[in-house]
């Protein structure tokens, strides 16, 4: 049987200084912040607690409509009706798009409908038009959020309404909002849109919740996504801001206030960018170790990573950075260029392990006689002086 090798690599171009990030400490119940350019959990605190959502659920029914516009099911211009349950959530209270029972409201009309004006009355429009009731909806939220990994979050409603079973993880919104950026590239810009007054029934309503939205910062701008707010939940906000190359999101909630929401969500941003600078650690194809090759024509093959690695490293410069390479070894011939052989884990202070894949760095064809007969004369020496169970090579 093969063994596991792990092995320390001391390559100084690996060996970057880092001092650990200066903790934020978080005023919300439950948070998660991510670097989407690195990949990188910057903050989890109660990450994967589900809580309710509020209106932050409504990226989900959001989700659920594109998919809809993309699957050709239906079209920007397709018009849905509008039900007396749907006018009733404008009696009700809460964020509303006024509709009313003889509207015929485009789908472009409900997705800046939720988006801008988190219309809880187009959501139901949206269940019902999508799956016949809102139930039905909902279950159909629950298990499409399944499928996309959103393990901690089960729908009840479109709209966030408050229910016992209306619940979403910090972990999950994150993800969800992720998947609208990456999936749904030609609605994201509706995100940062900052009116929308429908038949100019909501000027009240008409403004964008998303205080992120308002900060004008030298150096970063918000562009999405949504907030969310009820008495059990408090205030929530799932955010993303971009600069330069870099993409930070973010989901919190629990906040007391409007006014906290707006300050925590701008440190938090503030803190991702300033606090974490992305450097490239190692070029592609720079070899990093070298793995034992069994029967080949080559007694080793070179590992290298394929792409450059880059990394999320803390701001400051002091503590060393290390890393090591796992594989199983000796990796029998033949070896075929670019195949991944093994893995390089790099520990970085005070952030999760960064787990890069090492690829051959050449071809290692299988040994000739020779070799092989070296091997088989191995593997009779350690049967004869340590025993069947010494033996850890493949068979030739």
């Amino acid at each position: 049987m093969l063994a596991t090798l792990r092995r320390l690599v001391t390559a100084t171009v690996l060996l970057l200084g880092a001092l650990p990030a200066a903790a934020f400490e978080t005023r919300a119940t439950a948070a998660w912040v991510y670097d989407m350019s690195t990949h990188t959990v910057l903050m989890d605190k109660n990450a994967d607690t589900p809580v309710p959502p509020a209106s932050m659920s409504k990226l989900m029914t959001l989700n659920m409509l594109f998919e809809a516009v993309r699957d050709n099911r239906v079209t920007m211009d397709t018009t849905f009706a509008v039900s007396s349950r749907a006018t009733e959530m404008t009696r009700l209270g809460g964020s509303t798009m006024y509709l009313q029972e003889n509207d015929r409201p485009t789908v472009r009309d409900l997705i800046h409908g939720i988006i801008i004006n988190s219309g809880n009355d187009a959501c139901v429009v949206v269940a019902e038009g999508l799956a016949g009731t809102e139930d039905a909806f909902a279950a159909l939220m629950t298990e499409r959020g399944r499928a996309i990994g959103l393990t901690r979050s089960t729908f009840t409603n479109s709209s966030g309404w408050p229910d016992p079973n209306q619940r979403m993880s910090m972990r999950d919104l994150g993800i969800l909002g992720k998947r609208l950026i990456d999936d749904f590239p030609e609605f994201y810009p509706i995100f940062s849109q900052t009116q929308f007054n429908y038949k100019d029934r909501a000027p009240a309503n008409a403004n964008n919740r998303n205080p992120l939205l308002k900060i004008a910062a030298a150096d970063w701008k918000a562009d999405g996504m949504k907030t969310g707010h009820t008495t059990e939940a408090g205030y929530g906000l799932v955010g993303s801001a971009v600069m330069g190359d870099r993409r930070v999101i973010f989901a919190i909630t629990g906040l007391a206030s409007d006014k906290d929401r707006a300050s925590e969500s701008e440190a938090i941003v503030n803190w991702a960018f300033r606090q974490f600078t992305e450097k490239t650690v190692v070029k592609s194809g720079i070899r990093i170790a070298e793995a034992p090759v069994w029967i080949g024509a080559e007694s080793s093959v070179g590992l290298v990573p394929a792409e450059d690695v880059k990394l999320l490293l803390p701001s400051q410069v002091q503590e060393t950075v290390t890393a090591e390479v796992i594989f199983n070894g000796p990796v029998e011939a033949p070896v075929t260029k670019g195949a991944q052989i093994a893995e390089l884990l790099i520990h970085v202070p005070d952030l999760p392990d960064a787990r890069i894949p090492l690829v051959a760095e050449s071809d290692v064809a299988k040994g000739g006689f020779l070799k092989r007969l070296g091997a088989a004369a191995e593997i009779l020496r350690s049967r004869y002086i340590d025993g069947p169970a010494a033996e850890s090579a493949p068979a030739s």
